[in-house]
């Protein structure tokens, strides 16, 4: 195995347990730096198509979504949402010739996928919490959290061994032809198995566990799916090169990206299901 992707591979693993755990400002420094980044190499992707996403604009609305979900004023969401889609029109008004409708719907999407998706993690961390900005531990959003940690990262670790041993069929094969059904069948096994374990190590229900853990195995995989899409369709083969053996961020985080919200919104309506009257 190639070190520095080992190395790497623990890093942001460590940092990422421990902002998990930590909560509070730690997470949410650590979720608006890797938008940033993503945004960056979302932008980097879309120019080699031709179009111009506004960085700008995507990087300030990620900041201004942290803002509201660090000090849980989610009022402010649907404003930022309406501002930042107008600003986005603007921006290519008194513009040369380009192709705007992509410029404006690339640069929406930018801020939804690098930014809006991604910080749920906030949310979802300090479930329970009505002050995220607390430094108070909430153990409830942090077993969700270490739920998709492990999850995803078993489901993305035995697609690719499972993929290699037994792979015959391709899952997907004009978007990433090196993904089959059998590793995708593998991965999903091992990411409910861990999702499971960990689940009840954490005293969440284990019917509630195995739904976690079909929700991430399924999600890690499309998320995954949905960035290979954008990257071929691109003409590009990995994200940027920023962390060395795993590619970029975009590379390393596309299967949280889907799976985040979905837990989320999962554990909202369907865990801590109060009725809805």
């Amino acid at each position: 195995m190639d070190c520095r992707r080992l190395i790497t591979g623990i890093v942001i693993g460590f940092t990422a347990f421990f902002a998990m755990l930590a909560g509070g400002v730690w997470l949410s420094l650590l979720v608006l730096g890797a938008s940033f980044y993503l945004a960056k190499e979302y932008t980097e992707i879309l120019q080699h198509k031709g179009f111009l996403p506004s960085f700008k604009i995507i990087v300030i609305s990620n900041i201004l979504f942290a803002l509201a979900m660090f000090f849980y004023r989610l009022e402010f969401i649907p404003l930022i949402i309406t501002v930042s889609a107008v600003m986005a029109l603007l921006t290519v008004l008194f513009k040369g010739k380009q192709p705007y409708i992509a410029n404006v719907a690339t640069t929406v999407f930018g801020f939804i996928y690098c930014g809006w998706f991604p910080l749920y993690l906030i949310l979802l961390r300090h479930m329970g919490d009505t002050s995220p900005s607390s430094f108070i531990p909430y153990p409830e959003g942090a077993n969700y959290c270490l739920v998709i940690l492990f999850s995803v990262l078993l489901t993305d670790t035995f697609c690719y061994f499972a993929g290699m041993k037994f792979g015959k069929h391709k899952l997907a094969p004009v978007i990433s032809p090196n993904k089959t059904i059998e590793g995708s069948i593998g991965g999903s096994l091992f990411g409910i198995t861990a999702a499971v374990i960990i689940g009840i190590m954490l005293c969440i229900p284990w019917y509630h566990a195995i739904a976690l853990g079909i929700i991430t195995s399924i999600f890690a995989q499309l998320g995954d799916l949905c960035e290979s899409m954008i990257k071929r369709d691109a003409g590009v083969k990995d994200s940027s090169n920023i962390l060395p053996g795993h590619g970029g961020f975009l590379d390393r985080l596309d299967s949280y990206i889907l799976t985040i919200p979905v837990v989320y919104y999962y554990a909202l309506y369907i865990i801590n299901f109060k009725g809805w009257f």
